[in-house]
């Protein structure tokens, strides 16, 4: 019997499609608090131009390529400007096909937003542009055909309930690579480069967590058991991540930061993405408390590199993800709506399929990022000079200061360039 429109999962997606859309914004702000003051606007614009560019590139070709037909790596071009995405279902679901488009249209955006964080306070805002829209493209739609639309990996066996391969895993690994193409900030190593605002780190962390009940929530599709199950794993497991990293974060300095709480909220999320609606929520404490760990070790041991990743999106959403990926091969339970048993309960052929996917999205991720951004060096510069970097990316590449100074502001014209500061009355 043909599958027909429910009017309360409609309603639920709906919803959790604007949750999720409201996580762009919110990383925006999480972000903008962790660079410094001069860099606040640029870094917040990185994510919000994200939403313009994914929603245009998925409804152009990228939904397309995700999600029309079965080929092992990458989609067709079927629904290419969103043909035949109508009103009617999609695949036996109870909601119509254009909101399953928009819902999967916001995991593309944030995932775009977040490897903006290994980039903030040198990228170019027009290479970041242009890098955004070939790397939704090239990197994400594929990775999301691999694990949601037919691909190899879901094909294969592979559980990913919420995007810990084409969003966590992809956002992790081509930030590593994009930080090492574009490289460090001239200041990095040689002073402290600290976070400005703390509250807007928090604030943001915050709405990003409440973002994320639609994010887990919603990838069941229904009002049914398995977004019930995933809504509240996301509860629990960032939960467990927080309490843990407040005592690594006392164990190691004696204080526990804020900086330090909202960073476990997002990893405790990112574990808990892959594996919200297969496992169970005793399961899902034990996630978030064993997964901060090597999260954690990451953010601590990454800063004594050369690579300069601003933001540590390789620990919070790279390792995070892959270790959730793993998780589930063991711990995929039938009883928890999983599709087969992980290792613990007896099915060692769950574990191979997950530790294919940690080896394979990775990989794929950045080796496809770094050729993207080699390529791309060669006809455009993919970072400021450092003359416009002392001055800020705020006021070089987009006219604009987010803490105009009491005693003036800066103009800036096309053709005259950074001028000196004027009265703020006069700028107004």
């Amino acid at each position: 019997m043909p599958a027909e429109i429910n009017t309360g999962d409609t309603a639920w997606m709906l919803v959790a499609t604007a949750l999720v859309l409201l996580m762009t914004p919110a990383l925006g702000l999480f972000y903008a608090g962790l660079v410094r003051g001069k860099n606040t606007l640029n870094t917040f614009m990185m994510c919000v131009s994200a939403i313009a560019i994914g929603a245009v590139t998925w409804a152009a070709v990228g939904y397309s390529l995700a999600f029309d037909g079965t080929g092992d790596l990458v989609g067709g071009l079927g629904h290419a400007f969103l043909k035949d995405v109508t009103f009617e279902p999609r695949d036996g679901m109870t909601i119509p096909h254009l909101l399953f488009m928009a819902y999967q249209a916001t995991f593309c955006i944030i995932t775009i937003a977040l490897i903006s964080g290994a980039v903030v306070e040198r990228m170019r805002f027009g290479a970041w542009i242009a890098f955004a829209a070939l790397w939704s493209i090239l990197v994400y739609a594929v990775l999301a055909h691999w694990g949601f639309g037919g691909g190899w990996l879901i094909e294969g066996g592979t559980l990913d309930f919420a995007g810990g391969i084409a969003v966590e895993m992809a956002s992790g690994f081509s930030a590593l690579a994009a930080a090492i193409v574009v490289g460090a900030r001239k200041d990095y190593g040689r002073q402290a480069l600290l976070p400005h605002n703390s509250v807007f780190v928090l604030l943001g962390a915050a709405l990003l967590w409440f973002g994320w009940f639609g994010f887990n929530g919603g990838s069941g599709f229904t009002t049914g058991q398995n977004s019930v199950l995933a809504f509240t794993n996301t509860l629990l497991c960032p939960a467990a991540s927080l309490l843990v990293w407040f005592v690594l974060d006392a164990l190691r300095g004696r204080r526990v930061t804020a900086v330090g709480a909202a960073t476990a909220i997002i990893v405790g999320c990112v574990l808990i993405t892959p594996a919200g609606g297969f496992v169970s929520p005793g399961w899902a404490l034990a996630l978030g408390a064993a997964g901060a760990l090597p999260c954690y070790a990451v953010i601590v041991w990454r800063p004594r590199t050369r690579v300069d990743e601003t933001l540590d999106v390789l620990a919070a959403h790279g390792i995070a993800g892959l270790t959730g990926i793993l998780f589930i091969g063991f711990f995929a339970q039938q009883n928890w709506n999983a599709i087969s048993d992980g290792l613990l309960y007896g099915n060692a052929t769950q574990l191979k399929w997950q530790a294919l996917a940690a080896v394979a999205a990775p990989a794929y991720a950045f080796a496809m990022t770094f050729a993207l951004l080699k390529l791309m060096g060669l006809v455009m510069p993919l970072r400021t000079s450092e003359h416009d970097e002392s001055i800020g990316m705020d006021v070089t590449q987009h006219g604009e200061e987010a803490y105009a100074s009491g005693e003036g502001a800066i103009l800036v014209s096309p053709e005259a360039g950074i001028e000196e500061p004027v009265p703020v009355a006069d700028a107004v």
